[in-house]
């Protein structure tokens, strides 16, 4: 069922119809504030001459920008201007949405003025970025790390339906906590994953602290947003890049990879689950210097 017709519903009726929705449709990603940089280089490839580009960082739902603390410390490391903006996570389409906040971020900021631009997103910042860098002539690369790639009209929930195997299914109120917010249009939801589910899907992979850290850092995600549909994709213009945690428990690894070469992306497949820039955020890290050594 469409989600924008919940919004139209009655409060029994919502539960329902979020929770036919986010059965067949969730994405997620995590923030991590305890994310070690280590002293290896991030990349054997120089830079030779010229000034780097910047490198923009776009988190994805249930996180913050904390959850590439591990890729900014590698990359600030090795000379290169990070921006990690924060994602509103309020919806990927309109006016007032997390694509155009971030499209506003990258040509009105005065600091990004004539710098070439390589755009990272990941999970669903994938979406974001593939709708943001539209009409945006100094994004010379996109990189996508466990990321959604949707063609125009695609929803995020449509995606996650196209394919089984992610660890979200299931009955949607065993998964999800729903809370209404302020502001939002009539029946939408904030959407937070159960605490104690994290460690073994949505964080899989990683220690048990860092774990439960990220099951309490938690930013929802509005439900509305799952049934957005995408926009024309930066990715038909822009060169891509896409990092494939082959042990992603949250998009299935099989999705990952049909949408990366659908946008004639880059691929390099890591060994991590959905969070692939805490788990190893140097080969992350490595993905998105070869990126920006392609803009050279």
């Amino acid at each position: 069922m469409n989600l924008a017709r919940a919004v139209r519903l009655t409060k029994p009726r919502l539960t329902m119809v979020v929770a036919a929705v986010l059965a067949a449709a969730a994405v997620v990603t995590f923030t991590s504030q305890g994310a070690s940089a280590r002293p290896d280089s991030p990349s054997a490839a120089q830079w030779h001459g010229g000034t780097k580009p910047v490198i923009v960082l776009v988190h994805g739902a249930w996180a913050d920008a904390s959850s590439w603390d591990g890729v900014i410390q590698r990359l600030q490391h090795d000379g290169y201007t990070v921006y990690a903006p924060p994602n509103p996570l309020r919806g990927l389409a309109g006016p007032s949405s997390d694509s155009v906040y971030l499209h506003d971020f990258l040509t009105e900021n005065p600091a990004l003025a004539g710098k070439r631009i390589v755009l990272v997103g990941h999970s669903y910042g994938g979406a974001v970025i593939t709708n943001a860098a539209v009409g945006d002539r100094e994004v010379k690369a996109l990189v996508f790390v466990d990321a959604f790639i949707p063609d125009q009209g695609e929803t995020i929930g449509g995606l996650l339906a196209s394919m089984p195997g992610s660890c979200l299914g299931g009955n949607p109120t065993d998964i999800f906590n729903l809370v209404p917010y302020p502001g939002g249009p009539p029946g939408d939801v904030d959407t937070y994953i159960k605490p104690s589910l994290v460690p073994g899907c949505f964080a899989s992979g990683l220690p048990a602290s860092e774990a439960a850290l990220i099951a309490v850092t938690q930013r929802p995600l509005a439900a509305s947003t799952l049934s957005e549909p995408s926009g024309t994709p930066a990715w038909k213009t822009v060169p891509s890049w896409a990092v494939i945690g082959t042990a992603d428990k949250v998009i299935p690894p099989a999705l990952l990879l049909f949408m990366a070469k659908r946008a004639n992306a880059h691929i390099t497949k890591v060994n991590a689950g959905h969070l692939s820039m805490i788990a190893d955020p140097g080969a992350v890290t490595r993905v998105i210097i070869k990126a920006a050594l392609a803009t050279s």
